[in-house]
Formats: C-alpha cells, structure tokens, sequence
C-alpha cells in the first residue's frame, strides 16, 4: 500500500484531523505550536492559521465555520477572517489542555481533557449537544483518545492511551465499558476512525503502524507507516477513500531541524475502504 507525505507540515504535535465536506479540506493541528493547517486534495493546496491559544479537535459546522476543543474552552473559527471566538470558556484544570475530538453520529462533539504533563492526572471525556450544552460524561482517563462511534450510533469507542488499551461501551451508558484491544508494542493507542464497514482504524503512537480493528476486537490489517509518531487518522476526499493520518516529532528530537525524517508530516493512502460520512454541527 503506498503512502504518501501530501504536506511536509513539521508539527511537534500533529492532532485532530477533521474533513470539512463542503469546503473539500482537511484541516488538523499542531497543538504544541498553537497552529490549525488545511490541505486541499483537489488542486493540493495547503496552508496554516496561527492561533491565539492551543487546541486539538475540531467539526465543521452549519455556519461554514470550524467548532475547536482547545485549552480555554470550546471555540468557533472562521477559515475566511482567520478569526477565533471563543464561545464556551471552561475551565479544564491546572496544567489540563484539550485532546482529542470528534463529530460523532449521533450529532454530538465528543471531545476530551488531559494532563499536559503526559496525562499524569485523569482527564474527562465530555459531550457537547447540537444546543450547545456541555457534559462530562467519562471520567477517570488519563489521555483520552480514539473517540470514535458505530455507523448505528450505538457503540462509543475510546482509549487511554497511558495504558495502551481501547474500551467500547454502549452510548447510553458509557461509564460501563469492555476491553476492545489491547496495544502489546510500545507506545499504544491514539486516535482513531471509522470506516463504512464499522472497522475501528488505530494510529499507534510509537509503533509505527496504523491498525484496523473489526466490531469484535479482532485485528484486521497492519499498515505500517514510515514515522514512529502516528497521531490520528481520519477519512476525507470527495468519496471519502483517502485515509489521511497526522504525525509528531515531540519526544523525537529537541528542535524541528533535527527531527527525523517526515516526523510531524501528513501521510495520505487509499485504504481500499471508504469512510463513514460524519454530520456537520448545528450549533452557529
């Protein structure tokens, strides 16, 4: 399978890859660097905003604009003016930042907190309604990744990445979960993705590989990626068949120009399986 580096972005911290379906974009961040980059596949177009504070997850909304977990609290971002608002300031702790973040099927922003010093203290998993209001509704995980949902909405996906697993749990009650995986190499589990067949795709940070996992916890396939960083992997393009996966050199090296080669880059490949198509927020 080949992959590609479409954008030799160099982030310390490469996170939260989001498809905006209207605009044909990919947008994701570089949360150490307080940066928000885009890539265009139809033309190959690509640049950056710099941001006024540091965030990790976004969704598109139905006002053209970006929502953003970041550490402040949830935002809005406009791509036109390069302008963030920040709509819903929280206060996620001393020394807590924003992580991962999705749009989910069932039409909310799932998004999570962590300790910024390698999640030594339990962050909060939180839900955000398309009314704008917030609630925890996991708590007790020290770096929370791989938010992910069932094509149905009726399964909710998510890892602790400080003990290497992912647990799956029934929407409805999601403080009761089961052991999905479990990572054996070093590192573990990062973000993650569906496709429209209900498989689970992994970024195992340290492990140099992406892993696609079926309903039932079995492993599928091993992608192995030409970074040892992968962060996160999210479905885009215009059918949503491109598999584009973020990266970091954070831990790697002490400055950008001693990074290994292509660490923090974006990697694009043609998994042979499309992506489930996700809603855009409702709340403007």
């Amino acid at each position: 399978m080949q992959i590609s580096c479409v954008v030799e972005s160099a982030d310390k911290l490469g996170e939260g890859p989001c498809w905006s379906p209207h605009e044909g974009r990919l947008y994701w961040f570089d949360i150490k660097g307080c940066r928000l980059s885009w890539y265009e596949p139809q033309g190959g177009r690509s640049g950056a905003y710099e941001l006024p504070m540091r965030a990790s997850a976004a969704a598109p909304t139905v006002a053209a604009k970006l929502l953003l977990a970041t550490e402040r609290g949830l935002a809005f971002f406009d791509p036109r003016s390069g302008k963030t608002e920040l709509r819903q300031p929280m206060d996620l702790g001393p020394g807590f930042r924003s992580n991962d973040g999705v749009l989910l099927p069932d039409g909310g922003f799932w998004w999570s907190s962590m300790d910024d010093n390698g999640g030594e203290r339990p962050g909060v998993i939180f839900r955000t309604g398309p009314d704008g209001f917030t609630e925890p509704k996991i708590e007790g995980v020290h770096i929370a990744n791989s938010l992910a949902m069932s094509p149905d909405g009726s399964r909710l996906y998510f890892a602790d990445s400080r003990k290497r697993t992912i647990w799956v749990c029934d929407t409805t009650a999601p403080s009761r979960r089961e052991v999905f995986a479990v990572s054996t190499l070093p590192g573990g589990p990062d973000g993650s993705c569906i496709d429209a067949e209900g498989f689970l795709w992994n970024a195992e940070w340290g492990a140099s590989r992406l892993v696609r996992y079926a309903p039932d916890g079995r492993v599928d396939r091993v992608v192995a990626m030409p970074v040892e960083q992968p962060s996160c992997c999210m479905f885009g393009g215009a059918d949503l068949s491109t598999l584009f996966v973020t990266s970091a050199w954070e831990h790697l090296a002490e400055t950008v120009e001693a990074r290994p080669h292509s660490a923090g880059d974006l990697f694009a490949l043609q998994p042979g399986v499309k992506g489930l198509p996700l809603p855009v927020f409702q709340m403007t």
